[in-house]
Parts: structure tokens; C-alpha cells; sequence
């Protein structure tokens, strides 16, 4: 009778310990901050159920502006940083929050605007006459004015090309590069977009490609492990674990190999 009940008990907890273990592995995952550039290009969509099946962990993806997703991370809310503003990045590895940075792949940014081209920015020789074209035209210009890397990189923009009156044609969304995007078709404003955005986005109405291929418009995006040491809660071996795939052959392949409409929208350049 003892026996029977002992081997009652031990198959009870063997049970238990089964649905526990099971349960652990069901709830495996990572929350990564990221840039709304790389949710709204369709790259996550592909990438991120290859990497899943391949290691058994669930990636959740919180898609924000650079600036943001860089607050979560400082904040102990992600495992992962993966947004595209170099300095940004670097100053969250210096302040002890991220482990390493790593180069993951890049694109660029463009400048369109309305296929009539109102304040002739398509006839400028260079990015910076470009602007001046917009500071100067008359017509609108839609900011995402959201702290994020795209509109990080539009502030600096403005301020080397000396552009400090924004007055009334400077439109700030507060929104996300796609909502912005829409705004601009409205309103027939001109905007500064990265180029993966612009190729997933549908509703582009009037609105063309009218500046581009300037160096200063080399859009880098990054990958960082936020640092158990700042952060003990975060999943750091199932965080390394994706950082290490995204920057591995096959992470960069499977980046490279994402395309919209034939054209790539990210190029790979990571230096594991």
C-alpha cells in the first residue's frame, strides 16, 4: 500500500515537472525594441519566424522610433536593441546598458515629395541645395518629429546644411514614418523617408522619388544585447542567441534575400 502511494506521488510530480518544463518552453522569448522602419517594411514578418524555428525562441517585437526603443532599452523593458542611429547606439554601450554593438546591414534615406515638384528640388546638384529648395519653396515639409533615427538624422541634416528657420512649411506628425508618409500624400509635402519604407509603402499617391545617393543619406542599422549587469531580469542567453543569428551568415543571407516588388531593401554588413 505504501509502495502504491509512493509511486502515486513520484507519477504526480513526474506529471507536474513535465507540464512545467513544457511550459517553460512554451514561454521562451525575447522582446526586442525596435525601429518601425524594420516592422514596416515586412523585413520582422520573414526573418523572425526563420530564427524561430531554428532556435525554439519567440521574438516580440516592439516597434517604435529609434529614440524611443533606445528609452525601453535603458529602461529594462527589451533584451535586445536593433534601431539605426550610430551615435545613439554607441553612447547606450558606453553608459553600461548594452553588452556590444554590432553593424547588422543598411540602406538609405530619400527625399520625396510631390511628382510636380513645386519647389524644384529634383533640379538640385546637391542634398544640400535640395533642402534649401524645400527651406525656400513654399511647400510643406513633413517631419515625423518623433526623436526617432530618421527624424534624428533630418535634424542633423538641417542644421549642417545651416537651415534654421523652419516657420510654416515645417510640419512636425509626431508619428511614424508610415503615417507620415500618408500625410505628406495628403497634404502634398515633401518628406524625408528610409528607403525601406518607401518601397513597402502603398499609399504613395502623388508622390515620387525626387532627391537621392547623397553619402550623408547612408542609413546603418545596429544590434545590441542589453547588459544583465545594468538589467539581471533580461533574457541575455536567448538575447545573444538572436544577436548572434542576426549578424551569422544565415541571419545575413536571409536579410539579403528580402525583397518588395524585386528591388532588396536592406543590405547586410555585419562583422561578427
Amino acid at each position: 500500500m505504501i509502495r502504491s502511494i509512493q509511486r502515486t506521488i513520484s507519477s504526480v510530480f513526474a506529471v507536474l515537472f513535465l507540464i512545467s518544463t513544457a511550459a517553460q518552453a512554451a514561454d521562451r522569448h525575447i522582446v526586442v525594441a525596435s525601429t518601425t522602419s524594420t516592422a514596416n517594411s515586412g523585413l520582422f514578418d520573414v526573418i523572425l519566424p526563420m530564427f524561430t524555428a531554428k532556435s525554439g525562441i519567440e521574438v516580440r517585437v516592439v516597434a517604435v522610433g529609434t529614440g524611443q526603443a533606445i528609452r525601453l532599452a535603458r529602461n529594462g523593458d527589451a533584451d535586445v536593441l536593433f534601431v539605426h542611429h550610430k551615435p545613439s547606439e554607441e553612447a547606450f554601450v558606453a553608459d553600461g546598458f548594452g553588452i556590444k554593438r554590432f553593424d547588422v546591414m543598411y540602406n538609405d534615406f530619400v527625399l520625396v515629395g510631390p511628382s510636380t515638384d513645386p519647389s524644384g528640388v529634383a533640379k538640385a546638384g546637391s542634398l544640400k541645395a535640395a533642402l534649401d529648395a524645400v527651406a525656400t519653396g513654399g511647400a510643406p515639409f513633413a517631419s515625423r518629429g518623433d526623436d526617432s533615427g530618421t527624424h534624428k538624422r533630418e535634424k542633423s541634416l538641417w542644421s549642417e546644411a545651416g537651415i534654421t528657420q523652419k516657420n510654416t512649411w515645417y510640419r512636425e506628425t509626431g508619428s511614424g514614418m508610415g503615417a507620415t508618409l500618408n500625410i505628406a500624400a495628403g497634404m502634398g509635402a515633401y518628406s524625408l523617408t528610409d528607403r525601406a519604407t518607401w518601397l513597402a509603402f502603398e499609399n504613395k499617391a502623388d508622390l515620387k522619388i525626387l532627391f537621392e545617393g547623397d553619402s550623408k543619406l547612408f542609413n546603418q542599422y545596429g544590434i545590441i544585447a542589453v547588459s544583465p549587469d545594468k538589467f539581471p531580469h533580461v533574457r541575455i542567453d536567448d538575447a545573444q542567441v538572436f544577436v548572434d543569428w542576426v549578424i551569422s551568415a544565415e541571419g545575413q543571407s536571409a536579410i539579403a534575400a528580402y525583397k518588395r516588388a524585386g528591388e532588396q531593401l536592406f543590405f547586410p554588413n555585419a562583422k561578427p
